[in-house]
């Protein structure tokens, strides 16, 4: 995919996901929603953007197996599409975010956006890791019952028999698809450290670390919220910001 291509792809996703925002504002939301309007709106897209390439990314490796051998130089057009899309998404929300919340309460999702887009864009200009990028976005599939939580926390549904279900399916899916996919993506790297070149190979390293550190801190946040003692009044203040 040339350079046109790939800004008129990201392009397109991030006036695609800016209309799946427009419809949520204009669908009905739950009365709870209505005093943060945007947050359910922009979580609402996430999800959406979410179920889209949580799939996708699945059938990236279904439909070309060959490039689980070689994360390096294998991959589609369909991968490469999906990776670049994906950054259309993370600019869309980053500027989402810029615009309409304080910095100071979403800073580190900025900065996630951040690490992301820089990775993602070295990956689809250079038609390399294209592979490694499609793995890392296999945890979209907990995000789903991420953002799935955050909408029930919204609607005033915590204490339902769905919440639960989603709060277990969460944590599972968290382990599967969130830690153990950083566990194996940081063994890949250090395992291929010679195939790798040195500005890729720190900017994956950097970027490793930074997810894996959220990650670990929001996996706390999430069983003190859902699964410690207290639970109720931890999803209800969560909630509330």
């Amino acid at each position: 995919m040339e350079l046109n291509s790939v800004i008129l792809t990201a392009g397109g996703s991030i006036g695609f996901f800016k209309i799946v925002n427009s419809v949520f504002g204009k669908l009905p939301m739950p009365e709870s929603a209505c005093r943060n309007a945007w947050k359910w709106r922009n979580i609402s897209t996430s999800f959406v953007h979410s179920l889209i390439t949580g799939i996708w990314s699945v059938l990236c490796f279904v439909l070309h197996p060959q490039m689980a051998e070689d994360l390096i130089g294998t991959h589609s057009a369909f991968s490469h599409a999906l990776v670049t899309v994906s950054i259309g998404y993370f600019i869309y929300d980053f500027l989402d975010m810029v615009l309409n919340q304080k910095i100071g309460q979403s800073w580190e999702l900025l900065f996630h956006h951040v690490v992301v887009i820089t990775c993602f864009g070295i990956s689809v200009i250079t038609c390399r890791y294209v592979g490694f990028a499609v793995v890392a976005l296999l945890v979209e599939i907990n995000s789903v019952f991420l953002h799935l939580r955050q909408v029930l926390l919204m609607a005033n549904m915590a204490a339902g028999t769905l919440y639960r279900v989603n709060s277990m399916i969460n944590l599972g899916t968290y382990v599967v698809f969130r830690i153990n996919t950083l566990a194996w993506m940081t063994r890949w790297l250090v395992l291929n450290r010679d195939n790798v070149p040195l500005f890729a190979y720190t900017m994956g390293s950097v970027g490793m670390a930074i997810m894996t550190a959220m990650n670990i801190v929001l996996f706390y946040r999430l069983l003190r919220s859902d699964f410690l003692k207290g639970s109720t009044r931890e999803a209800k203040k969560e909630k509330e910001t």
